[in-house]
């Protein structure tokens, strides 16, 4: 069967507890529709969602930061607009997630509310994820939500996405949010208990998949169609998001999220398939970083800041004494030593115009300097991969900045 494994509930029992759910700094968990929404009536859930929100309450306990994806705004908003059943235009689903998403988002907030919580909602596009500067001030939100003790919850943006700049379904939405957020551990919670060899609603001799060592043409061929009316996704977009998140070094697990408690469940006797990384989210954004074949432009700097980023911290201003080339903030850059060495490559949070006016100085002057309050690092040690030495051409060895001043 390949790099993959068909294990019997007996042997995953027991070893639960050292799922990497158990053990991520950043978990990303993805709430499915069918779970959220209760298909006879149209109403939310709320006795289920009582069950996450103590899971999740648990999980922060512990000391882990916690993003959620919602699914749900468009079931939810469809029945308050008396919408038939069946497919919704694209018009029809924008005004149905613009009603449900306020009922979501206040659901979360009262339930999270009382044990302290700061809820906060995010909507997010395909291009959110796609176009470099949404993209990186997306990061940066969560970010600092997260540093701040919120708890980002995410949909996709439908009141305002076309078809053609739509996700389609919350799955593969889960799993660049992980990237972006560099997350550890992805959990999609769904209607079903993961990854089979076959339909096992078709196939009796049906096999479950608990662990998936590496996503090969015979894993994609497993995938069917959707579970359920309310979900616009099935195996196919969960083996698309499992392609994405282990790509950006995050495991992830699609288990069944129907139960009462479900994470608890999932850490102890519950049945879950688990797509493993070959690497960590950092490894794996600095192998990106490391692998560009052409940087963008390039900074000089000083040999304070060349010692400074041996030692694991991250590129200031203040070591910055030159730049060439024309960038903009996100782009992959090179970072040349005094002699014309490159020595580092990283993503730059500042284009070369900007760059040329905070260089040599202090952060705290950025702000004064450029009129808005920027990030400290012109490269974060997280964004920046540090080069064996190597000659870079004459005409990239200059001190002065070519930006205008």
């Amino acid at each position: 069967m390949g790099k993959l494994h068909a294990m019997s509930a007996n042997r995953q029992s027991g070893r639960k507890q050292h799922t990497p759910l158990a053990q991520a700094r950043r978990v990303v968990i993805k709430v499915g529709s069918a779970l959220l929404v209760d298909a006879r009536t149209g109403r939310l859930n709320r006795a289920w969602l009582e069950t996450l929100i103590a899971d999740l309450l648990r999980l922060r306990r512990r000391g882990q930061q916690l993003i959620l994806v919602s699914s749900g705004a468009i079931a939810l908003g469809r029945r308050h607009l008396g919408l038939a059943p069946g497919p919704l235009r694209l018009e029809e689903s924008q005004a149905a997630a613009a009603v449900g998403q306020i009922r979501l988002a206040h659901a979360y907030k009262e339930l999270l509310e009382p044990h302290e919580v700061t809820v906060a909602q995010v909507l997010l596009t395909l291009e959110d994820s796609e176009q470099r500067t949404r993209y990186l001030n997306a990061r940066a939100t969560l970010e600092t939500l997260l540093a701040l003790g919120a708890l980002p919850v995410i949909n996709e943006n439908d009141t305002v996405a076309t078809a053609e700049i739509r996700y389609g379904d919350n799955d593969r939405l889960a799993a660049r949010v992980a990237q972006m957020a560099s997350a550890d551990c992805l959990v999609l919670l769904s209607d079903v208990d993961g990854l089979y060899t076959a339909d096992p609603n078709r196939d009796p001799q049906a096999q479950f998949i608990e662990r998936v060592e590496e996503i090969t043409p015979q894993i994609e061929a497993m995938a069917g169609r959707p579970s359920s009316d309310l979900g616009s996704g099935g195996m196919a977009t969960k083996i698309a998001a499992a392609r994405i998140a282990v790509g950006a070094g995050c495991h992830m697990c699609i288990a069944a999220g129907h139960h009462r408690h479900p994470l608890k469940h999932l850490e102890g006797r519950g049945r879950s398939t688990w797509f493993m990384p070959h690497s960590t989210p950092v490894a794996a954004r600095k192998q990106w970083i490391a692998g560009t074949l052409r940087p963008a432009g390039a900074v000089h700097i000083d040999a304070g800041a060349l010692q400074a980023l041996h030692s694991g911290r991250s590129l200031l201003p203040a070591g910055v004494t030159g730049t060439r080339g024309r960038f903009e903030s996100g782009d992959t850059i090179s970072v040349l030593s005094a002699d014309g060495i490159e020595v580092a490559r990283g993503v730059t949070a500042y284009s070369d115009q900007d760059t040329s006016r905070i260089m040599g100085r202090r952060s705290i002057e950025i702000a004064t300097l450029l009129g808005f309050h920027g990030r400290e690092e012109l490269i974060h040690r997280d964004d920046l991969v540090i080069l064996r030495p190597q000659p870079v051409p004459p005409a990239a060895a200059v001190s002065v900045s070519e930006a205008a001043p």
